[in-house]
């Protein structure tokens, strides 16, 4: 039986066995939660859960093992993030030096390579902190969503997971005040903000998919991209202008982003409806059970994987990212002869549109792991653009 499936049986039970002394108004729905029917052999994903693995992590956490314990911090960061900042640091940073004439000839290296050293830490600082703020407030549902995680397993303490977030939370900030300009700065704390309210009540902008979205969009979207090639510009000496390469990666990336917050509960959705069963169930018991619903009812999170479906949250992510391309395509098309080289805006924009379609042709919406790879599929198109950036 898995974990969430054993959660919900286990709850209804202690439920039903406590208030069973009462007289009930309503009872319990007569129906039945199936087992997952045995999925198709796939290739393991990122996320996917195995209780013994995670088992002796938290053996070998507990026993005080550094490695185990820098493991379970690194999982913390959620790498696939780590890779998008990362590969958007690069990506800008390549991009601003090739849209300034002699900047690499002229460039005083030993000060520009430590400053975009501090510059891409001050990034992963803040990534840190938002996913990990967000772990903290979600350790309850991420134990039915996402049980891999280290603060929800169990492999991370909470004590350790704020110490995480808290020096992140301060160091991030300190950097980029103290190395960068003012303007950066303040792009910087917007985003740590937007990054808090996203997951911290009573705020908690993830309950609503469209500030959720939006949320996500602006941070991945607009401000690393703006800010990384903003930054380098500085460093440079040379005046910040829109390019149409920016202002290309700038829009392509805000919309690619709000695709990602969308369909990042995909994975979660099985979860997300179980907890919702189990919320209505609850809700049919007697009065004395007010306060277990009240507390189930705290963490629900509703998202438009939930309210309209795998297989058509997947169908309109994908017609989304289809359009995107075709921007792409149209950009490069309607620009004056140079602005673009042809070759990899064009031809590489279609090759990434035809990699989508064959990933969503593979797509199994009632298989969780079918749909844990289409979502990393997403990620890797995602990351590949940076790579199509740095040579249009």
């Amino acid at each position: 039986m898995g974990l969430r499936h054993f959660i919900l049986v286990l709850s209804l039970t202690s439920a039903s066995a406590f208030c069973r002394s009462r007289p009930v108004a309503v009872g319990l729905p007569t129906h039945t939660f199936q087992l997952p029917k045995p999925q198709s052999r796939l290739s393991a994903v990122e996320g996917d859960f195995d209780p013994e693995a995670i088992s002796r992590a938290k053996e070998e956490a507990a026993a005080g093992s550094m490695k185990a314990r820098l493991r379970a911090l690194y999982k913390f960061t959620r790498p696939h993030t780590i890779r998008g900042t990362i590969l958007g640091s690069i990506a800008g940073t390549t991009r601003a030096l090739l849209d300034t004439p002699g900047s690499i000839a002229s460039a005083n290296w030993g000060i520009m390579l430590p400053r975009a050293f501090i510059g891409m830490v001050a990034l992963l600082l803040g990534n840190a902190f938002i996913v990990g703020i967000n772990q903290i407030y979600d350790e309850d549902i991420d134990k039915m969503n996402k049980p891999f995680l280290p603060v929800a397993s169990g492999e991370m303490s909470k004590r350790f997971a704020w110490i995480a977030v808290v020096v992140s939370f301060l160091s991030g900030p300190l950097l980029v005040k103290k190395f960068f300009p003012p303007l950066l700065f303040k792009l910087y704390s917007f985003g740590i903000f937007l990054g808090a309210i996203y997951s911290i009540p009573p705020v908690r902008t993830k309950k609503n998919p469209v500030l959720a979205g939006l949320t996500i969009a602006t941070v991945r979207g607009f401000l690393l991209n703006f800010g990384v090639y903003y930054a380098v510009k500085d460093a440079l000496g040379a005046s910040f202008s829109w390019s149409p390469k920016v202002a290309f990666i700038a829009r392509f990336m805000t919309t690619f982003a709000s695709v990602i917050a969308i369909t990042k509960d995909l994975p979660d959705v099985e979860g997300d409806k179980v907890s919702a069963k189990l919320r209505n169930a609850l809700s049919s018991v007697h009065s004395v059970c007010t306060n277990i619903v009240g507390d189930i009812k705290a963490y629900q999170i509703e998202t438009f994987a939930t309210k309209i479906g795998v297989a058509r949250i997947a169908k309109g992510a994908t017609f989304c990212l289809l359009l995107n391309y075709i921007h792409a395509l149209a950009t490069g098309l309607l620009l004056p002869a140079g602005v673009f080289k042809m070759i990899p805006m064009i031809g590489g924009h279609i090759a990434l549109a035809t990699i989508l379609v064959a990933r969503f042709r593979q797509l199994e919406a009632d298989s969780i792991q079918s749909v844990k790879k289409y979502y990393k599929h997403i990620w890797d198109l995602f990351y590949l653009e940076y790579v199509l950036y740095t040579l249009i």
